[in-house]
C-alpha cells in the first residue's frame, strides 16, 4: 500500500481480480468490500459511477453538452452549467463509454437504503438537492423545530450563527420565534475545518483565525448561539470564550442535530468515541464544560421530521443515524 486512504484497497482488489475487463475486475473488487461508498473510476474505454447498496452517501448523474457527469452533489453540477438527470440509485453502478453512451445495472445484492441523515444537517452544502429536497431548506426546517422543541426566554436580544452551516437553522429558528438574527460571529474562509485537524494546537490556532467576534453587535446582549453539531466541544469552547471577551451577556446554546455519540465509520474521518464529548457527558456536563447558560439539543424524531417523516422508526430506521444512535446499519 502507498497510502492510508481506504479507496486503495478497491485498486488493488480490481487489479487482483483477473477478470476479462476493467468493468467486471470493478465488480469483483466491490463484491469483496463491505461499507458506504460512491466511486467513479475510468480508464481508456469506460467511465464507472457506483453507489453502495445502502445508498449512505449520495451520486449524481448531469449532463453536459451531450455528454455525462458524474458528481458527489447537485451543486457541482450548477457551478459547470450541467443539467440535473437523476440522482444513481442505492447499489446502481452506470457506465459511460467513450461515444457518451449511458447503461445501467445492479450487481450487488438489494439491501435496505440508509441515506446518511447528517448529510441534511452538515455535510452536504445548502444548495445542493438531495432526494428532490432543498438541503437549504430543510435546514431552516430544522432551526424551526428547534425553535418549537426549546423555545427562546424572554430576555433574549437575538439570534447568532456558528457561520456558516449554522446559518440556515439559525435563519429558521429566528423567523419562527420571531427574534432578529445577527451576524455576530465573523468567519474567516481561507481557513479549512477544524474537528479534522490533527492535534488540539494547531486546532485552537485555527480557530482563532478562523472567528472572529463583532463586538459592536454582541456588547451586553443575550443571545441564542446556533451550531449544527458538537463533535469534540473544543471549537466551541474556544468560541464561547471569544464571545465573553465581547462582553455577550448571556449565551444559549441551541444545536440544530441530536447529541454526536458515536464514531462514524462510513467514510468520514470523525473522532473516537472517547473524543466525542456527547458520547462522555450528559448535557448538563457539557453545559457546564463549554461554559454556556444553556444547552439544548434537537431531539431525532425533530430531526426526522424535518426531513419530512412523521418520527424515527426505531425498528426499521429510514436513514442512517448511526452516530446518534449507534444503530449502525452495515457492519463497522
Amino acid at each position: 500500500f502507498q497510502s492510508d486512504i481506504d479507496t486503495e484497497v478497491v485498486v488493488h482488489l480490481t487489479a487482483s481480480g483477473e477478470k476479462d475487463s476493467f468493468l467486471e475486475s470493478f465488480i469483483y473488487a466491490l463484491k469483496q468490500i463491505q461499507g458506504a461508498y460512491s466511486f467513479v473510476a475510468i480508464n481508456q474505454e469506460v467511465v464507472i459511477g457506483v453507489r453502495d447498496p445502502s445508498g449512505i452517501r449520495p451520486l449524481v448523474l448531469g449532463k453536459l453538452n451531450g455528454s455525462y457527469v458524474l458528481t458527489s452533489e447537485t451543486c457541482a453540477l450548477d457551478i459547470i452549467n450541467a443539467e440535473f438527470v437523476r440522482e444513481i440509485e442505492p447499489g446502481e453502478l452506470v457506465t459511460i463509454s467513450s461515444d457518451s453512451k449511458l447503461a445501467s445495472m445492479f450487481p450487488f445484492p438489494q439491501q435496505k437504503s440508509s441515506f446518511c441523515i447528517f448529510e441534511y444537517v452538515y455535510f452536504s452544502r445548502p444548495d445542493s438537492i438531495m432526494e428532490n429536497r432543498s438541503i437549504y431548506d430543510i435546514r431552516k426546517e430544522i432551526g424551526r423545530i428547534l425553535s418549537e422543541e426549546s423555545p427562546p426566554k424572554n430576555n433574549v436580544d437575538m439570534v447568532v450563527p456558528i457561520p456558516d452551516s449554522g446559518i440556515p437553522a439559525a435563519i429558521g429558528y429566528a423567523k419562527h420565534s420571531g427574534l432578529p438574527m445577527e451576524l455576530g460571529i465573523i468567519r474567516n474562509h481561507y481557513i479549512g475545518r477544524t474537528f479534522i485537524q490533527p492535534t488540539a494546537e494547531v486546532r485552537k490556532v485555527r480557530i482563532k483565525l478562523k472567528f472572529n467576534a463583532n463586538k459592536h453587535t454582541l456588547k451586553g446582549k443575550n443571545i441564542i448561539l446556533i451550531d449544527d453539531s458538537i463533535v469534540r466541544g473544543s471549537t466551541l469552547r474556544n468560541i464561547i470564550v471569544m464571545l465573553k471577551d465581547a462582553e455577550v451577556k448571556e449565551i444559549h446554546l441551541k444545536i440544530s442535530s441530536p447529541p454526536i455519540k458515536h464514531s462514524c465509520f462510513y467514510g468520514i474521518d470523525t473522532p473516537e468515541c472517547k473524543d466525542l464529548i456527547a458520547a462522555n457527558k450528559s448535557v448538563e456536563e457539557i453545559k457546564e464544560i463549554i461554559g454556556v447558560n444553556s444547552l439544548a439539543f434537537l431531539s431525532i424524531d425533530g430531526l426526522y421530521r424535518a426531513v419530512k417523516e412523521e418520527k424515527r422508526n426505531n425498528a426499521a430506521p429510514q436513514y442512517c443515524d448511526a452516530c446518534f444512535t449507534g444503530d449502525y446499519p452495515i457492519g463497522k
